[in-house]
C-alpha cells in the first residue's frame, strides 16, 4: 500500500500566519504532538509541541519567529512502511506526504498506521498463534506455509523478529485454526523449535484485542 492511500485529510496544516497558541489547540484537538507548516501549498517543515513551548511569544504568528523546522516527509508514491520507519526514527506522531514538487498533500498519523498494522495482522480473525525459532539461513516462508497447509490451515499473517549478534530469527505466524496442536507436531517433526503457541481464541485473541484497544485509547488521550 502506498502512502497516498493512508493520508488523513482531517489534519489541517499550519500556515506562517497562525500563532503558536493556535498550533497547540489544534494538536490537542487532533491528539498529536506535531503539525506540518505550509506556505500556500508548499511544504516548509514540521513544528513540534516542544518547539512551540520554547517560543518566547507563542501568541504571535509563527512567521515572526526564527524557526528551525525539521523536514521529515515521504513521497505520495512510497510504500507506507517508509512512514513507519520515519515515524519510529524521529519519534513523530504524524508524517507529512508530499509530491515531487514539494506540494503538501496531507499527513499519515500514528493512529492510522496502528489501525493499518492491526488490519494486516488479522487481529480480528479467529485463529491460533505459533512462534518458531530458526537459523536465519534456514528461513523459508514457503516451507512454513506448506507445513501449515498440510494440516488443513492457512497462514493469515506472519512477521520476523531478528536478534542482535545472533544468527537466529523468531517467526510468528497466525493461522486460521484455533487448535494448532497438529501443526506444532509437524513443525517438531521437521526440527523447527516451537518457542510458544497460543491456541485458545478466548485467550490470545482477546489479549491481543485488549492490548490493541489500550493502545488506541492511549493514542486518543
Amino acid at each position: 500500500m502506498l502512502a497516498k492511500h493512508l493520508i488523513t485529510e482531517t489534519i489541517m496544516p499550519l500556515r506562517t500566519s497562525d500563532t503558536g497558541i493556535t498550533a497547540l489547540n489544534w494538536m490537542e484537538d487532533f491528539k498529536i504532538s506535531h503539525l506540518p507548516i505550509v506556505n500556500n501549498k508548499e511544504f516548509l517543515g514540521v513544528i513540534s509541541e516542544t518547539d512551540i513551548y520554547n517560543l518566547n511569544k507563542p501568541d504571535e504568528p509563527l512567521g515572526n519567529h526564527s524557526l528551525s523546522l525539521t523536514r521529515p516527509y515521504i513521497l505520495y508514491n512510497q510504500h507506507f512502511y517508509d512512514s513507519i520507519k520515519l515515524m519510529s526514527e524521529q519519534s513523530l506522531t504524524l508524517v507529512p506526504v508530499i509530491d515531487e514538487k514539494n506540494i503538501y498533500l496531507g499527513s499519515i498519523t500514528l493512529q492510522t498506521l496502528v489501525q493499518k498494522i492491526a488490519d494486516m495482522s488479522s487481529i480480528d480473525q479467529p485463529g491460533g498463534i505459533i512462534v518458531i525459532q530458526i537459523n536465519n539461513i534456514d528461513y523459508s516462508l514457503s516451507e512454513i506455509a506448506r507445513i501449515v497447509e498440510s494440516n488443513d490451515a492457512k497462514v493469515l499473517s506472519s512477521h520476523i523478529t531478528s536478534f542482535k549478534d545472533s544468527t537466529k530469527i523468531e517467526v510468528t505466524i497466525k493461522v486460521n485454526k484455533i487448535d494448532t496442536s497438529s501443526i506444532i507436531q509437524t513443525f517438531n517433526r521437521y526440527d523447527y523449535i516451537v518457542t510458544a503457541s497460543f491456541s485458545e481464541e478466548s485467550n490470545y485473541d482477546d489479549l491481543i484485542n485488549d492490548r490493541y484497544n489500550l493502545l488506541m485509547n492511549y493514542l486518543n488521550l
